[in-house]
Parts: C-alpha cells; sequence; structure tokens
C-alpha cells in the first residue's frame, strides 16, 4: 500500500467518525428515559460528606460512601444509598441527633426514607438510642415507625419491643408489643 492510499484510508477514517460523533444528538429526556428504562441512576456520588446550613448556622451533616441518584423516574423518584448512610441534625440549641444505617433508600416526592441494617438513632441531648434492624423515616411529619423488634435506651430504663412509633428527638414514643424493665416516677 503506497503512502498516499494509507493517508487516503486514514482520512476516511477520521471523517466517518468525527461524522458518528457530531450525529448523536440526543437531548437530555432521551438519556433520562433511556436510563429509566434500563432501571439505571443518572447519578452516581462517591464518599459524599455535604453539610447543610441554615442562616449561617450548620444544622445537618450528611455523609455516605455512595449515592445513586434515580430522580429520572416519573412516579416515583429516589437516592439509593446502597453502602450506608450517616446523618447528624443539629437543633437550635446545638443538641444533636445522629442516623445511622447500612442501607437507604430517600423517596423525594413524599419525603420517607427506609433505612436498613445496624439502624441506630441516637438522641445526645434526650440521652436515648434507639437500635433495630428497619425503620421508616417520614421527613415531613418528623417521625419513625418500625415493626421491626427494636431496643430503646433512656437514661433510666432499656426497653425491647416490636413494633414502635416515635417522634424523629424519640422525646415522644408508643411502643407496641414491649418488654423491659421501666423506671415509673410516683408523680406520674
Amino acid at each position: 500500500m503506497t503512502k498516499s492510499l494509507k493517508y487516503t484510508v486514514r482520512n476516511i477514517a477520521i471523517v466517518l467518525s468525527m461524522a458518528m460523533f457530531f450525529s448523536c444528538t440526543n437531548d437530555i429526556k432521551e438519556v433520562r428515559d433511556f436510563l429509566a428504562e434500563k432501571n439505571k441512576p443518572i447519578g452516581i456520588a462517591e464518599n459524599i460528606y455535604n453539610i447543610h446550613t441554615n442562616s449561617g448556622r450548620v444544622d445537618m451533616k450528611v455523609s455516605t460512601p455512595l449515592r445513586l441518584d434515580f430522580s429520572n423516574r416519573k412516579n416515583h423518584p429516589y437516592d439509593e444509598f446502597p453502602e450506608g448512610l450517616k446523618i447528624v441534625t443539629i437543633d437550635k440549641d446545638n443538641d444533636s441527633l445522629m442516623i445511622t444505617g447500612n442501607y437507604a433508600i430517600n423517596y423525594t416526592k413524599t419525603g420517607i426514607a427506609e433505612i436498613i441494617g445496624n439502624v441506630t438513632i441516637i438522641n445526645y441531648g434526650e440521652y436515648k438510642k434507639l437500635k433495630t434492624e428497619q425503620l421508616y423515616w417520614d421527613q415531613k411529619t418528623k417521625y419513625f415507625y418500625t415493626e421491626k423488634p427494636f431496643t430503646l435506651y433512656t437514661a433510666t430504663d432499656t426497653i425491647y419491643g416490636i413494633g414502635l412509633d416515635a417522634s424523629e428527638d424519640l422525646t415522644k414514643y408508643m411502643v407496641k408489643n414491649n418488654r423491659g424493665v421501666f423506671y415509673i416516677s410516683e408523680k406520674d
């Protein structure tokens, strides 16, 4: 093959490659729909450490090794945290609440999150700690609930049970099937 023929073939290959490259004009909606059909996330983020502030005051810290963004779902967009999640909220009195779990999924339209595996919630200001294997968190009403076995530690009691409804700060709770030793004040 002569030099000029080699260059001609190479130039034709480059022109065809460029034509194919520039002919791809998918818009963002088409890409999102394609990814949704294939059950693929529209975004992947690794090693997230996010600090949220409100009026210059830190009120939440979120960390996770992996976040999958499925906001391309029409009916039920969600974020998935397949390698776990840690959330720390800080109120105006600087009391904090820490939520951890091995897996989490957060449905963005409804504000409901499901946390699974070694779920722990600690309210440092109230000296309360909740441990369970599965927990639902209604972020709009600031409410936790589970139908799984749990252990709730307070400053004076350790409560075991199956099924719990609780306020987000664990100050109010309703235990369904419980057992344990409870401290009861005569004032109550």
